[in-house]
């Protein structure tokens, strides 16, 4: 190929170190959002993780006090929604979807660096309690953005349990309208991305840099060449393409069947960690949430079985609601089929960690 001009060849001199930026090390997931015709809006989003991140399922109703587990100077709120979330070691909420169809989604970024926290600082909040705080307090993402946009609280971070490394993580929402955001902190500053045209996040390289990647890949087309690996930049490129190619159906479970193809084509198969690149790690499960049947969804990788549960069958009022968990034993190997709903049992409310103070 022929570079005929200074710009051309800066242009892709740009591209090859946004490429290179993709590999940067990391765990993967991916998240996507399907726009459907009547008000049909699917998000669906994989966990990659290099070992078992020992997830259950848990029932939270409205009326629960939270602190943001920072010590004296911790944030705190009231739970003014009811959810049903997929946790991380059971110490963080990873995944989730609230009474109100709004879904929050934690996937890792290695770029992450969150703003300094101390005594003097805005109230801290564990970064283990986002997403729920998120689940928590509003019923659109337009009102999270608002919310979140005024910072009324510094994120705090610890190690990844068991690991002697930070979390680094970003954070995506979506509604039952097809709204869209995604919430990283880059350099200790809090950005936010915030449209319905934001349907797809993974991990490395930041959302910016991202969008510029993906840019190149429309200008070739999907029906001509998709970039095929387990990176970031490769999966948020072919999810990109993916979700808006899918029939545009009608019929909200042939939507639901197309959603799942498209998550599952961008999972990494099982038993696929490369130790000289760690960025690459198995897909251990996804979760698909149906905003406007308010049905969420759960597939883990070791089982042949997918099972959802039914917001509309649960009572999340602060009065008669109760802490409910769903046990997916070792690495998900659950025996689940079909409603899962009813399969809940009662049970003391997991601990959010926080910073040891």
């Amino acid at each position: 190929m022929f570079i005929g001009n200074s710009a051309a060849r800066s242009m892709i001199c740009a591209l090859a170190a946004l490429l290179m930026l993709g590999q940067t090390i990391g765990e993967a997931c991916t998240r996507l959002v399907y726009l459907g015709p009547n008000d049909n809006i699917v998000t669906a989003r994989s966990m990659d993780w290099k070992s078992d991140v020992a997830t259950n399922l848990w029932i939270l109703p409205r009326g629960i006090e939270r602190t943001g587990q920072a010590g004296p100077n911790s944030f705190k709120w009231t739970a003014k929604y009811g959810s049903v979330v997929a946790t991380g070691y059971d110490v963080s909420t990873t995944d989730g979807v609230n009474e109100s169809g709004l879904n929050a989604n934690l996937l890792w970024l290695v770029e992450s660096e969150y703003p300094k926290f101390d005594d003097k600082s805005k109230p801290g909040l564990t970064i283990s309690a986002w997403a729920q705080y998120v689940l928590d307090s509003f019923a659109t993402v337009e009102e999270a953005v608002q919310a979140l946009e005024k910072e009324p609280f510094t994120i705090v971070t610890d190690n990844v349990p068991g690991e002697n490394r930070l979390t680094t993580l970003h954070l995506s929402i979506s509604d039952k309208t097809g709204d869209s955001a995604i919430v990283e902190y880059i350099g200790g500053k809090q950005v936010i991305h915030h449209d319905r045209k934001y349907q797809v996040m993974t991990n490395s390289p930041v959302f910016d840099q991202q969008l510029a990647l993906n840019a190149y890949w429309k200008q070739i087309g999907g029906t001509v060449m998709l970039p095929g690996t387990n990176r970031a930049s490769d999966r948020f490129a072919r999810a990109s393409f993916y979700v808006n190619a899918i029939p545009k159906d009608e019929s909200p479970d042939r939507a639901l069947a197309s959603v799942f193809s498209v998550i599952r084509n961008v999972s990494v198969p099982y038993g696929l960690n490369t130790p000289e690149e760690p960025n690459i790690s198995s897909t251990r499960w996804r979760t698909v949430v149906d905003h406007k049947r308010k049905l969420y969804f759960f597939e883990s990788a070791l089982t042949p079985n997918t099972f959802w549960v039914d917001l509309k069958k649960i009572d999340f009022a602060k009065e008669t609601g109760e802490v409910m968990k769903l046990d997916l034993g070792d690495n998900q190997n659950h025996t689940y089929s079909g409603d899962a709903t009813s399969d809940f049992k009662p049970a003391e409310p997991f601990k959010f960690l926080g910073l040891q103070m």
